[in-house]
């Protein structure tokens, strides 16, 4: 099953859009797991267990785990899902971008050592820097379009040709670099006006959308700015507000994970229709 079939399939089975980020910070994890040496891999799995049926995807990355040197543990973690949860689409957020030998040693690492679906990567270099992504045809290819974060501006809203920058990643990709049906965006859930303008040129591509929970994006306009003709289309991802969820009265962490994954994916389908 490619990335695209798994994704559909997992929408469908959790009635999710709900895609749950893996940004373990030591310094927020509970104090059990502080001085565990296996403290990041036995945080997340719990996280995982207790998500998995609110979820249509898992998001770890990287850069948390590579700045501990617990790339080991993101491979136990990777592992964990693929073996316990197969059905649940796994995106490794790398957000690569390099020419294309050097490409194709990130595409091993995403697809071969880590064993993801898919793989978050920058279009900034160009066509020949995102092909070799596309040789591994099974696999997700999420190119960065229109991202959360207010600097993106800087360049993605480039006025080229009349329009903004971001709006020719959006076609590019969905008219030229999609010939294997495996390609996604990532578009930020904080500007649903330019989601909504993605979505227009892009047809069904799911979109990864960053930017609810901590950073403040709006549940019901991202919903129904971004959503696709069938109410999915959407990997709505929520990182720290799911990890590190403050406790109600008698609650654990995985509780209050849960309990705030289920009022996200909750939300989302309360806007998903008509």
């Amino acid at each position: 099953m490619n990335f695209i079939n798994k994704l559909n399939a997992a929408w469908t089975a959790n009635d999710s859009l709900l895609c749950v980020g893996l940004d373990p910070d030591m310094a927020k994890l509970p104090a059990q797991f502080q001085q565990d040496p296996n403290g990041i891999f036995n945080f997340c799995k719990e996280i995982i267990d207790a998500t998995a049926d609110l979820a249509c995807s898992f998001k770890p990355q990287i850069a948390y785990f590579a700045a501990l040197s617990a790339e080991r543990q993101l491979e136990e973690i990777c592992a964990y899902v693929r073996q316990h949860y197969p059905h649940i689409p796994l995106i490794l957020d790398s957000k690569r971008g390099d020419i294309g030998a050097t490409a194709r040693q990130y595409a091993r690492e995403a697809y071969d050592r880590y064993g993801a679906d898919a793989v978050t990567v920058s279009p900034y270099m160009g066509s020949d820097s995102v092909e070799p992504y596309m040789e591994w045809a099974d696999r997700g290819v999420i190119v960065l379009c229109r991202t959360s974060n207010a600097g993106g501006s800087d360049l993605q809203f480039l006025n080229v040709d009349g329009k903004p920058l971001y709006q020719h990643v959006a076609r590019l990709v969905a008219e030229k670099w999609n010939a294997n049906g495996q390609c996604a965006l990532v578009v930020g859930a904080t500007f649903p006006e330019e989601l909504a303008q993605v979505r227009a040129i892009v047809g069904d591509m799911p979109l990864l959308v960053p930017g609810v929970g901590a950073q403040g994006g709006d549940v019901a306009a991202t919903v129904k700015s971004g959503r696709s003709a069938n109410g999915t289309g959407m990997m709505i991802n929520s990182s720290r507000a799911i990890l590190y969820a403050a406790p109600q009265a008698g609650e654990d962490f995985a509780m209050a994970a849960r309990r705030v994954a289920q009022e996200t994916r909750d939300a989302i389908n309360a806007h998903r229709a008509g």
